[in-house]
């Protein structure tokens, strides 16, 4: 099977584990997805497999997406598309069916999905620093302070911490643990926090 599967993150609960310890879960609706098209070396120059995840239909599709799926014999649209790296794409058919059942319970995971995004925000909040004096007639209470040198280099260097857009952004949360599988309901529930809010787009991929 693939090396992961799209999802989407419905929420975090608890579940108790067999010595009646309380275990924080992720749960995520996985899949089902479907193989749209195979990627391979003599072809493409490497091996992968596309993942169409959310049937859609094909009439509400752009022309060139359209064309993307008659080309690779897909029944219907999908409203996600995500590759997957894999050792012998040739070993997948187009149109074959994805599932949680490729993972087991004790298995690790890297989760992938996109941050909560915070908007504009300043210093304090962003990279947490220090605030000014409050009183005494100080006018530097939330702003950043100097952010360059003098004669040289007479320039902001690169990377500087200043106020800017705070997540939004992609983020993998590394060798997570499975602790559930339902596959008659398309369910994994994974120990800890993932990215992103509910019902966020994720991608799963077993580690290592």
């Amino acid at each position: 099977m693939p090396a992961g599967i799209i999802g989407r993150k419905l929420g975090m609960t608890q579940i108790f584990d067999s010595d009646g310890l309380a275990v924080p879960v992720t749960v995520i609706e996985a899949g089902p997805c479907f193989v749209v098209q195979k990627k391979t070396g003599d072809t493409d120059g490497y091996e992968a497999v596309q993942l169409g995840f959310e049937r859609k239909a094909l009439a509400k599709f752009t022309k060139p997406l359209k064309g993307h799926f008659d080309k690779h014999g897909a029944k219907s649209g999908f409203k996600h598309l995500k590759e997957f790296r894999l050792d012998d794409a040739g070993s997948y058919e187009v149109g074959q069916e994805i599932t949680v059942e490729q993972f087991v319970i004790g298995e690790r995971v890297n989760v992938i999905g996109t941050s909560k995004g915070r908007g504009f925000t300043g210093t304090v909040k962003r990279w947490n620093f220090a605030r000014g004096p409050m009183t005494h007639g100080s006018m530097n209470h939330r702003a950043p302070g100097s952010i360059g040198a003098s004669a040289y280099p007479s320039r902001v260097v690169k990377g500087k911490k200043l106020p800017g857009r705070m997540g939004n952004s992609r983020v993998t949360v590394k060798n997570l643990e499975v602790i559930d599988v339902r596959s008659d309901e398309n369910l994994l529930m994974i120990r800890g926090a993932v990215p992103g809010p509910r019902l966020g787009l994720v991608m799963i991929h077993k580690a290592g």
